[in-house]
């Protein structure tokens, strides 16, 4: 196998680890570093180089790859390559999970060394990187995109490129994380109901999973009433959405499970009716959260 490119991976955790030895399955020359030098051991031995310290990591390579607890713990690994600027020229991909004023306050620092910076954000568990339909949201500078982007095609096959500001990566990630972990909380109280009534939980999550794409026309709709502020004529209106929430309370007192995920929806609707949307469409709570 020919040697496609060099590159850097820094921090080795799970998804780190997964990140290099994908880059060293495809043929790119890996330098990896990591605190605890033994987790490349396995890397190592098939063919990845070990740098001997950060500022080694980042000559060996023109793109560095940095996946670790947070952004502080990059700038701080990444320190002392600064300061003998062995990061001009380069271009630093930070796989980081943070938010957009992380990105925002990283990229400022990498410009400021003479160094390229893209923000990216891996919508993945590290079992599913390299695979075609993997997403990766990107954003900063489109020359930093263009010269990474070989290499993150090989990581994820679904790139979206979000734009130049640095934070829409981190936004795009938080915001989709939101939409999710609220469903999944959703879910979870629905699997109670279930549960309750000695009803199979498996039956629930195969119900949700073929009905998916009528929830996401749901979402989708309630996007397009935020975004252009049209919030009459509901179909359904949040006073009768509220109805069905105060339902789940009720069940969830009447059966004696907990009922604190409909309780919060609930006290958050009843807001917005106080405050006289209640005959308008339910995304109009999203004026009550601003």
């Amino acid at each position: 196998m020919s040697i496609k490119k060099d590159v850097t991976v820094i921090g080795l955790g799970p998804m780190g680890f997964v990140l290099a030895r994908t880059l060293l399955d495809n043929g790119y020359r890996v330098t990896v570093w990591n605190r605890s030098a033994e987790k490349a051991t396995a890397l190592v031995a098939d063919g990845a180089i070990l740098a001997a310290d950060p500022v080694a990591a980042v000559l060996a390579s023109p793109v560095i790859i940095t996946c670790l607890n947070n952004y502080e713990t990059t700038r701080s690994i990444l320190a002392a390559a600064a300061s003998a600027s062995s990061l001009k020229g380069r271009l630093l991909l930070e796989l980081t999970t943070g938010t957009p004023q992380d990105a925002r306050t990283a990229e400022a620092w990498v410009q400021a060394l003479g160094a390229l910076y893209l923000d990216g954000a891996l919508l993945a568990t590290p079992r599913q990187i390299g695979k075609p339909d993997t997403p990766i949201f990107l954003s900063g500078d489109i020359a930093a995109y263009e010269k990474g982007e070989a290499i993150l095609k090989v990581l994820g096959g679904h790139l979206m490129y979000v734009g130049a500001a640095a934070g829409a990566a981190a936004a795009w990630d938080l915001a989709i994380l939101s939409s999710l972990f609220g469903l999944i909380t959703g879910f979870l109280q629905g699997a109670r109901i279930f549960e309750s009534e000695k009803l199979d939980v498996n039956a629930l999550g195969d119900m949700i999973n073929n009905i998916a794409p009528v929830l996401g026309e749901m979402v989708r709709h309630e996007g397009a009433v935020i975004s252009t502020g049209n919030f009459g004529l509901p179909e359904s209106s949040l006073k009768t959405c509220a109805v069905s929430l105060a339902l789940m309370v009720k069940q969830a007192a009447e059966s004696g499970i907990p009922g604190e995920v409909p309780g919060f929806i609930l006290q958050l609707m009843n807001r917005g009716i106080k405050a006289g949307y209640g005959e308008e469409q339910l995304g109009a709570l999203i004026k009550v959260m601003r």
